[in-house]
Order: C-alpha cells, then sequence, then structure tokens
C-alpha cells in the first residue's frame, strides 16, 4: 500500500494506492494526520487506511492522469553521505581533481563507525513529482542522486519510504569539504515523491532496485541501476545517529544516500528530464531549469 498526494482544483487530496494501481482518497488531510489517527486508533496506519477504504469504491481517475504532488510537506530534510562504495568512489574522484587511484578522507567516513549526516533541505526548498530542480549558477557539474528516503516520526520510527533526489554539485563540494552546504542546499535542490510506501508493507527494504534515467531534448543519455543490498550501513543505524540529542519533527525525511552516480564527463543541463524508480515505490520525474 502506497500513500499519494494529487491537486484537485484548489485542493490537496490525500489517497491510498493499490499495488493495482486503484486510487482511494482519503479524508485525511495529509500524511501526518492519518498517522495520528492511526496512533488515536492504536492500530498501524496500514491497517487505519485498510479500515478507511474497506467496501469503497475505487476514484474512477485514472493514476497516470493524476496531477501528483510530495507525498508528504516534510518540515526537515537530512541526508547520508557515502554509504555506499560508488558513492565514497565519486567522492575521492572530485576530491583529487580527478584520480580514478585516489584515497581522501572519504575513505575515512565510509569506514567510520559514525556516518556523515548532514541537513539537505526545508519543505519550502522541496519539490514533488512533476517539479523543476534548479540548476546552481555557480556550479559547472552538477547531478542528480537518486536515494532511498525514510519518512521518520518524532521518535525516529521508519513509518514509510518514499524516493528522493538529493541535487549535488560535485565541483564545489571536491573544491572544499567544508564547502558541502553550498554544494547539496538552494532553492529546489531536492525533491521526493511520488509515494510513500507505507513501512508495514516493504518486505525488505535492502532487496531494492534503484534506476535512474536522464534524457536530453527526448534522448535517453544516462541509465544506471544498483541495489539497495550496497548499502554499507543499516537503516536503523542512520535514524538513531540522526536523532541522538537532536529533534525530529513528525515527517522528516531522511536520504540513505546514493549508490548511483552518472559518468564522471556528464552534467545536468536546463531542460534534462530525470526518472528515479524504486521497486515497489514509484518513479519520480522532475525537470532541471536554471536557478
Amino acid at each position: 500500500m502506497r500513500i499519494i498526494r494529487f491537486v484537485e482544483g484548489d485542493a490537496r487530496v490525500l489517497a491510498a494506492l493499490t499495488d493495482e494501481n486503484q486510487v482511494y482518497p482519503l479524508p485525511d488531510s495529509d500524511f501526518m494526520t492519518l498517522v495520528r489517527r492511526a496512533d488515536r486508533e492504536g492500530c498501524s496506519v496500514l491497517e487505519a487506511v485498510n479500515r478507511q477504504i474497506a467496501g469503497a469504491v475505487p476514484s474512477d481517475k485514472d493514476f497516470g492522469s493524476l496531477a501528483l504532488a510530495a507525498p508528504i510537506d516534510a518540515p526537515e530534510v537530512w541526508a547520508a553521505g557515502v554509504t555506499y562504495l560508488r558513492s565514497k568512489e565519486a567522492r575521492n574522484y572530485e576530491a583529487t581533481g580527478g584520480r580514478l587511484d585516489a584515497s581522501t578522507f572519504y575513505d575515512k567516513v565510509y569506514d567510520a563507525e559514525r556516518p556523515e549526516l548532514f541537513m539537505k533541505s526545508t519543505a519550502a526548498r522541496t519539490v514533488g513529482p512533476g517539479g523543476d530542480v534548479c540548476l546552481r549558477s555557480d556550479s559547472s557539474w552538477q547531478v542528480p542522486e537518486p536515494e532511498l528516503a525514510l519518512v521518520l516520526d518524532g521518535g525516529g520510527g521508519i513509518i514509510g519510504y518514499t524516493i528522493g533526489n538529493d541535487m549535488s554539485c560535485r565541483d564545489i563540494e571536491g573544491e572544499n569539504p567544508l564547502y558541502l552546504p553550498q554544494a547539496k542546499i538552494w532553492r529546489q535542490s531536492c525533491s521526493i515523491g511520488p509515494a510513500i510506501r507505507l513501512a508495514d508493507t516493504m518486505s525488505d527494504p535492502y532487496k531494492l532496485t534503484i534506476t535512474c534515467r536522464i534524457f536530453r531534448d527526448g534522448e535517453k543519455v544516462v541509465e544506471e541501476s544498483a541495489s539497495t543490498g550496497q548499502l554499507k550501513r543499516k537503516l536503523d543505524e542512520l535514524v538513531a545517529y540522526l536523532a541522538k540529542d537532536n529533534i525530529l519533527f513528525d515527517g522528516t525525511v531522511l536520504l540513505t544516500g546514493t549508490c548511483i552516480v552518472p559518468p564522471n564527463q556528464f552534467t545536468l543541463a536546463p531542460g534534462d528530464r530525470i526518472e528515479i524508480d524504486i521497486t515497489g515505490i514509484g518513479t519520480l520525474t522532475n525537470t532541471a531549469v536554471s536557478a
């Protein structure tokens, strides 16, 4: 079971989306309201949804025709870095000016007990499916970073899974590690969606295939796939470090790192269409535009 939001007139409608792509509008206004309702009823979110749609007739609207919005207005989006070997290799390449056999402090980050965690975005900087992601004006080497994203409650519980695009400036990050905030955070530099897969319906988050496709002028110029099984750290480990002596707001999203990096000579251009697909969640599509 997945949860989506779509735009209908001036309203955003929360809905349940079955694996057969049947759409059932829900009475709650947003995802966290649904979660809190389930808490009050003493049941799981899945049970609450099943109660609401039991005996209901699905919408006559085709899922593919819906104007999807971000499934949640995440008050904060955090991200984990260098959680995959491929990410470590890419960071080393950036930090050494293009050496393929280089070792840097990113090796230490990859092997350390403490993971790298950083603030990525806020609700005002985050876009949903179909939205535009911005290309930073002072960077000449920018890429999407497709990531499995965790939707958390205020206690650090994983209540769902979605897709995140951690837009990144490889040249700025490679120039100096202290420039990480500028390499990661700017207007519309993050997207999430298109749905939240309820945690109760995720059989194994370490057996998901992530695929990233990039199209330019209608032609596919990048396509790469990888598995979340390559993740070096456990998801609960990342959440535990994020929650330590911290405040977690209901609906916080944590991006878990990327295992896909486009070819080193590639950079996004205005008009590029980015598609990120994760097994059982859906496909997050965005278009790159100039900032």
